[in-house]
C-alpha cells in the first residue's frame, strides 16, 4: 500500500469527497479534525472521540516539545500509543502557537527563539527541530513550520512574512526527507501564506507546488478579517492549487465556515470549537447553539438536539445537562463536548452524502436555514 493516496470520488460545483488512505486508517473528507493539543481531545476518551465518527485527530509540536517533551514521548513508544489513539494524526508544527502564547519571540530566517508560556524558558524551534520533533512523536500527517502573518498586516509586511515561510518550507521537505523511515509511512503538507492578499497566496501556492508536497493547507486565516474576506482568499487560492491533491483549511471553525469551504474545494478543517465551547457550556444543534448556563433549560425535559444519535441527545434532558452546568459538575463538559464533536461529525457526513448525490447546495441551503444562518453561500 502507498504511504499516502488521496482519491476524489465524487464532485459538485467546486466541492470534493474523496478519500485519503495511509498505513493507519482512511479518512473520508470533506473531514474534521478534532484537536487534541497536548495528547488529549480535552474531556474526552479516544473512544468516544472515534465514536463521534473522527478518523485523524490533531496534535501541536509547541505543547508537546514543552511538555512532556518529544524525546520522552518517543522513548515511551510514539504519540499513538502514548494517548491510545491508533488512527491517524496530524501534528501541527507550532508556529501559531510560538505566534500566539510564546511570551517573547525573535523571528529570523534561521526560525524562531521564544520563551515559553509555562515557566518562561528559552528554546528553538528551526523547521528543522519542527520536523525532528514531529518525527519523533511518530505524526501520520506532518505540517512545515510557518510564520503566522498577523492581520493586519501591510502588503509588504505579508509579502515578507510569505516568503520567509516559503524558505522554511523548502528546508521542512528537505529535513523531511532525511528522516528516511518516518518519511516513508508519513505524509508532509506545504502552508500556504500571503495574509488577505490574493496575489501573495498565488505566489504562495506556485513556490509549494515547485517545492512538491502531498498535501497543501491554507494558514494565516480566522485571525480576525472575518468570514467574508476568508471566502475571498479560498476563492483567490484553491483554483491555483493542485485538483488531486488535499486541500486543508487551518484553524477553521463554525459550521457555516465548514459549509462555505466545502463549497469552495476545502477537504481538511480544525478547530478547537467543538470542544472549547462543550467546556463553557455552549451546544451546537441543528436549530442554533444553546447555552445551558441558561435558566430557561432548567425544567425543560428534551434532548438538546432531536436529531442527534449521541449519548448526551438519546440518555440525557436539558434540564439534567443545565444542572450538571449550574452544579459545576465535571461530566457537564463531558457531555457536551461529546455532543459538539458529534454535531460535527454528522455535519461533515451530510456534506459528504450530499456531495456524492449532486444536492450540495439543497444541503446547505436546509442546514442553514435551519440555523437561521444565511451565511456561506
Amino acid at each position: 500500500m502507498s504511504r499516502f493516496s488521496f482519491d476524489i470520488e465524487a464532485t459538485d460545483g467546486a466541492a470534493r469527497t474523496g478519500r485519503i488512505t495511509m498505513a493507519r486508517g482512511e479518512i473520508r473528507t470533506p473531514a474534521f479534525m478534532p484537536v487534541g493539543t497536548a495528547a488529549s481531545v480535552k474531556a474526552m476518551l479516544p473512544g468516544a472521540v472515534k465514536q463521534t465518527g473522527a478518523e485523524i485527530i490533531l496534535a501541536n509540536v509547541y505543547h508537546l516539545m514543552l511538555r512532556p517533551g518529544a524525546e520522552r514521548i518517543a522513548r515511551l513508544g510514539g504519540l499513538h500509543k502514548f494517548m491510545n489513539w491508533p488512527h491517524p494524526i496530524l501534528t501541527d508544527s507550532g508556529g501559531y502557537q510560538v505566534y500566539s502564547l510564546a511570551k517573547l519571540r525573535q523571528i529570523n530566517p534561521d526560525g524562531v527563539v521564544f520563551q515559553s508560556h509555562i515557566d518562561g524558558a528559552e528554546h528553538m524551534l528551526s523547521p528543522e527541530r519542527a520536523i525532528e520533533v514531529q518525527r519523533l512523536l511518530g505524526a501520520d500527517i506532518v505540517m512545515v513550520l510557518d510564520e503566522c502573518t498577523p492581520f493586519p498586516a501591510s502588503h509588504d509586511e505579508a509579502q515578507a512574512s510569505m516568503e520567509l515561510s516559503m524558505g522554511w518550507a523548502e528546508r521542512s521537505k528537505t529535513a523531511f526527507e532525511a528522516g528516511a523511515d518516518h518519511a516513508a509511512k508519513a505524509a508532509l503538507f506545504g502552508i500556504v501564506q500571503g495574509g488577505t492578499y490574493g496575489d501573495l497566496r498565488k505566489r504562495s501556492a506556485a513556490t509549494l507546488q515547485e517545492i512538491g508536497f502531498d498535501g497543501l493547507a491554507i494558514g494565516g486565516l480566522a485571525v480576525g478579517e472575518g468570514q467574508a474576506a476568508m471566502f475571498e482568499v479560498l476563492e483567490a487560492t484553491i483554483p491555483e492549487l493542485a485538483t488531486g491533491k488535499p486541500r486543508y483549511l487551518m484553524g477553521v471553525g463554525k459550521p457555516d465556515d465548514l459549509i462555505g469551504a466545502v463549497r469552495r474545494g476545502v477537504d481538511m478543517f480544525d478547530c478547537v470549537l467543538p470542544t472549547r465551547s462543550g467546556r463553557t457550556a455552549q451546544a451546537f444543534t441543528r436549530t442554533g447553539p444553546l447555552n445551558l448556563k441558561n435558566a430557561r433549560h432548567r425544567d425543560d425535559p428534551a434532548p438538546l438536539d432531536a436529531d442527534c444519535g449521541c449519548a448526551t441527545c438519546t440518555e440525557y434532558s436539558r434540564a439534567y445537562l443545565h444542572h450538571l452546568v449550574r452544579a459545576q459538575e465535571i461530566l457537564a463538559p463531558m457531555l457536551l463536548s461529546l455532543h459538539n464533536l458529534h454535531f460535527y461529525q454528522d455535519l461533515m457526513a451530510g456534506l459528504r452524502a450530499a456531495i456524492s448525490e449532486s444536492r450540495l447546495d439543497d444541503f446547505a441551503s436546509d442546514f442553514l436555514g435551519a440555523l437561521g444562518s444565511p451565511k456561506a453561500s
